[in-house]
């Protein structure tokens, strides 16, 4: 859950090394009344050191490569209810992996538009998971050697039956539409679905879809 909570703007902060980037990136945040600037640091490492100051719903971060520390950084953000944004050209499929296991909400290219950019705040602040085309495709053209380890975290493993279940589910299929692709009855589909949720611990289909996007099961 976001601090912000859906009340009043989104605080959205900027970690950029780049002084071009980072005033760029800022005038878009600027230029919408739904989001509020709260500050602007050259990394997130240096974000750390001003958390409490600066505390914004949600992290733009522009990068330059598949930092192996981001990810630990996207974890202690979202354990303070920060959401991270990133900006990455041609991230690595593992490291992609990794992040959003981490808890990084969306992933463009650099360059992408404006509204693509200030989509992903407000898509990172409402906790659903962005991913840019390219990046979505790249992640899902290698082999997810890691998938069997992304369940190591929650308190069961899901069957394959169930994995496929939850890959529908990230498709916006009802009970009945995976009933019929499945060939089982409704009530066995529901029966699968109540399993997934308790055991990923999810609240909704929504949050069971976005943890196994994070868990590297669901690609999209």
């Amino acid at each position: 859950m976001t601090k912000n909570g859906g009340g009043g703007a989104i605080r959205v902060a900027i970690a950029a090394t780049s002084a071009v980037r980072r005033s760029g990136l800022e005038a878009i945040v600027r230029d919408k009344k739904s989001l509020r600037l709260s500050g602007s640091v050259l990394n997130l490492f240096s974000l750390k050191t001003r958390l409490q100051e600066i505390n914004p719903d949600v992290v733009v971060a522009d990068l330059s490569d598949s930092d192996p520390q981001f990810p630990s950084i996207v974890a202690l953000l979202n354990q303070n209810g920060t959401t991270v944004v990133a900006l990455i050209d041609d991230p690595n499929p593992g490291w992609t992996a990794r992040s959003l296991r981490a808890g990084l909400m969306a992933i463009l290219a650099r360059d992408s538009a404006s509204a693509d950019i200030l989509a992903a705040i407000h898509a990172a602040n409402r906790g659903l998971v962005l991913l840019d085309p390219e990046v979505a495709e790249a992640f899902g053209s290698v082999p997810r050697l890691e998938s069997a380890h992304a369940t190591a975290g929650v308190p069961e493993q899901l069957t394959p039956r169930e994995v496929e279940v939850l890959r529908l589910l990230a498709e916006g299929l009802g009970n009945k539409e995976i009933s019929s692709r499945l060939g089982v009855s409704e009530h066995t589909a529901k029966f699968h679905i109540s399993s997934i949720l308790a055991k990923l611990g999810a609240a909704s289909r929504t949050e069971a879809v976005t943890m196994g996007i994070r868990m590297g099961l669901v690609l999209l």
